[in-house]
């Protein structure tokens, strides 16, 4: 069954039972990661559509469904994040999946890999360019809302350290997706002008 009810009172229960206000700091946190986690969904969907799409170049191609593959390993490190986050009681983290140490770094490596294809930023970016792209981009400011209501919650709870620099670097990583889907489109980047 879907309902349970139980939420119908304006609470909600952590992992480990305690029931707490649906705007409880952690509540809103691992929520926006939730709510993070459905963007870069949107992000991937798109990504799919385009490294399936035979009236493009199969190199093309070929590039979207790795960045699929990205996102869709990113999606289920959030997932487990979500859970860290919903989690207060030690004996019960320690049991659940946790993020891997080297989450972070695979992330690194990704972005690098983009990044030395790219045009060096001489402006900021403004987003669009592609549906694509600018999916990546909302996405991206979800992740530093994220990030925002993380460091937030890390001043009276105890958060990983791992945890707040995957969420960062995870940003990263959308706005250089962002501008490599542009790249392997042929789409032309925006950029802010002062005039």
């Amino acid at each position: 069954m879907v309902y349970t009810k139980t939420g119908d009172n304006g609470t909600t229960s952590l992992v480990g039972g305690r029931r707490v206000k649906k705007y409880d700091p952690r509540v809103e946190t691992y929520g926006t990661v939730d709510e993070l986690n459905a963007h870069i969904g949107m992000l991937a969907t798109m990504v799919r559509e385009k490294s399936i799409d035979l009236e493009i170049a199969f190199d093309i191609r070929e590039k979207f469904e790795i960045c699929y593959k990205q996102l869709k390993s990113i999606q289920n490190e959030l997932f487990v994040i979500q859970t860290l986050l919903a989690t207060e009681d030690e004996e019960t983290y320690r049991k659940l999946p946790q993020l891997s140490d080297n989450a972070t770094e695979e992330l690194e490596h990704w972005i690098d890999a983009m990044d030395e294809r790219l045009p060096r930023l001489k402006s900021f970016v403004i987003p669009g360019g592609s549906p694509v792209s600018a999916q990546a981009h909302i996405a991206r400011t979800v992740c530093r809302r994220a990030e925002r209501e993380i460091v937030h919650l890390a001043e009276t709870e105890n958060i990983e350290e791992k945890i707040k620099k995957y969420i960062n670097r995870t940003s990263d990583y959308l706005f250089v997706i962002s501008r490599y889907t542009l790249l392997i489109e042929n789409k032309t980047e925006i950029f802010w002008s002062a005039e």
